[in-house]
């Protein structure tokens, strides 16, 4: 359990301002350093803290002091730093859901930015709204601003809120989240089988399948602007160590994305069509147009994807 490190008053008393809340903040990682110790930071710097800070490590090495430090925190207590050996996004979140022991789970990307009042916005929306069984933040990418736009449609069917401007200004119940800044009620979430592990490689739409289940179990989800970070996109580490997307024919890139429209509910003739599209899709770029050679390149990866997610969605 973290340390309470609250304001004291003139008398010495923690303030109850500041005293922790009923949040397990989880961090995913991958072959991030710095950043990663920066964005530990943003976390314990916040008012009030979270009840315990789980650091779930799939890096197989650290440079000597991201790894001191890292050490450093879990001896003190202000961490649980938890390695695993293979790395895969829903399995490392999975691992921080079962070992989470606070009812309201915080995952956070180990890239960011963050004002310090966020785990507690995350924390009243969960109380102001207890028919949200998951609370997705704003994310603003490296250049956004927070912004008053409306949602592009449709927001029913497949397609539901793929296009959400989670950069918007404007609270509202979605079906769609983004798993870098989304805090969930443990029990529920295990209730609905966590996190789906047949998202391999970057994991595309992990995030949103999981969100689709979460509504079909009977939950809503709300999205909290005021409980916002900035990705900060790292260079180094992450699903950026898999390489490009545009240039390679391994089926990680897209199998998620295919597998996530076999798996979901609704009507096949829409299903079809959101398959049919993304190949096309995939090489409708300026990358590809400046760079023909690459086109039957990335259309072989296309094919493998979608029959690697027809292997994982069939036995079902």
């Amino acid at each position: 359990m973290l340390r309470d490190h609250g304001t004291q008053n003139r008398q010495g008393n923690v303030s109850q301002r500041f005293k922790p809340v009923g949040v397990s903040v989880v961090i995913p990682t991958y072959q991030r350093e710095q950043v990663l110790l920066d964005t530990i930071r943003v976390v314990l710097d916040q008012e009030p803290l979270p009840q315990e800070i789980l650091v779930v490590d799939q890096s197989s090495l650290h440079e000597a002091s991201v790894e001191q430090q890292l050490q450093r925190w879990h001896e003190e207590g202000r961490i649980r730093w938890i390695r695993l050996s293979e790395p895969s996004i829903p399995k490392s979140m999975n691992h921080g859901l079962r070992l989470a022991t606070q009812p309201v789970v915080l995952f956070l990307d180990d890239d960011l930015t963050a004002a310090s009042t966020l785990v507690d916005c995350h924390w009243r929306t969960h109380q102001q709204h207890p028919e949200a069984v998951a609370v997705v933040g704003q994310v603003l990418q490296p250049g956004e601003v927070p912004r008053n736009v409306q949602a592009k449609e449709p927001r029913t069917g497949l397609r539901a809120d793929l296009e959400f401007p989670f950069f918007g200004s404007e609270a509202d119940w979605v079906s769609n989240v983004m798993a870098g800044n989304l805090s969930i009620n443990r029990d529920y979430a295990l209730k609905v089988g966590g996190f789906d592990e047949h998202f391999i490689g970057v994991a595309y739409r992990f995030e949103t399948e999981f969100a689709r289940r979460l509504i079909a179990g009977g939950g809503k989800i709300r999205f909290c602007p005021a409980a916002s970070i900035n990705h900060l996109r790292a260079e180094r580490g992450g699903t950026r160590s898999t390489g490009s997307h545009l240039t390679s024919s391994d089926p990680k890139y897209g199998v998620g994305d295919y597998y996530f429209a076999l798996t979901s509910e609704g009507r096949w003739s829409e299903k079809f069509v959101y398959i049919m599209r993304r190949p096309f899709r995939e090489i409708a770029t300026r990358f590809h147009l400046r760079n023909p050679w690459y086109i039957p390149v990335k259309l072989l990866g296309e094919f493998r994807a979608f029959l690697l997610a027809l292997t994982f969605w069939w036995p079902r």
